[in-house]
């Protein structure tokens, strides 16, 4: 079982460890030291449930559906590419900027209804969380939950890691500059996602 929920957790930090929607905005929350425990949570709880519906079968029913798919890549694109102008707007106004990021912090409200967007709109989470995922757990039989476990883990660690280790850079950006490049980078990736999103859509239409 140990062995087992070791490579669940292996193959669960291989899907998420990567340069993302979800993940550069836990890095800017980080940085900016706002309301990270509450945006660790959401995407470690969002991944777990995910998880969990692939080990339970739900991939099966999202291939049979792939309207759903692009219903949630189109709207996915839209929310992206907004981001990524809000973004690109932030880098273009360094007097926007302080040592400590942005003056204006954002309300609860809004960085929750941003990680849940980033999270659930994003149509690869289902794709490589409950489908890939949930059939790699199958393959273990009995011990597919502990590979579930292993996995959910590895998101654990990894938001933690990455919401919380975020301040180490903290003298890096106490120049508005640095959060320029940031903010230009994060725009960069979200408008390529956003785009990547609706060529996707419109092929598997």
């Amino acid at each position: 079982m140990l062995l087992t929920a070791l490579a669940g957790l292996g193959f669960g930090l291989s899907l998420i460890v990567a340069i993302g929607a979800q993940n550069a905005f836990v890095l800017r929350q980080g940085l900016r030291r706002e309301h990270v425990l509450v945006v660790v949570l959401i995407c470690a709880l969002s991944d777990a449930v995910l998880i969990l519906l692939g080990i339970a079968g739900a991939g099966a029913v999202i291939q049979s559906a792939p309207v759903l798919l692009t219903v949630v890549r189109y709207a996915g694109a839209a929310f992206l590419f907004v981001y990524g102008l809000l973004a690109a707007r932030r880098a273009l106004r360094p007097a926007a900027l302080t040592a400590d990021g942005p003056a204006v912090r954002t309300s609860l409200a809004a960085t929750v209804g941003t990680v849940l967007a980033l999270t659930w709109l994003n149509p690869h989470v289902y794709l490589d969380t409950v489908v890939l995922l949930g059939s790699i757990a199958n393959t273990h039989g009995d011990d597919r939950w502990w590979f579930g476990i292993g996995a959910m883990l590895g998101s654990v660690v990894w938001f933690t890691a990455l919401g919380y280790g975020a301040r180490l850079l903290q003298p890096v950006f106490a120049k508005p500059a640095a959060w320029r490049v940031l903010d230009a980078i994060i725009a960069l990736v979200m408008v390529a996602l956003a785009v990547s999103l609706v060529v996707d859509a419109v092929t598997h239409e």
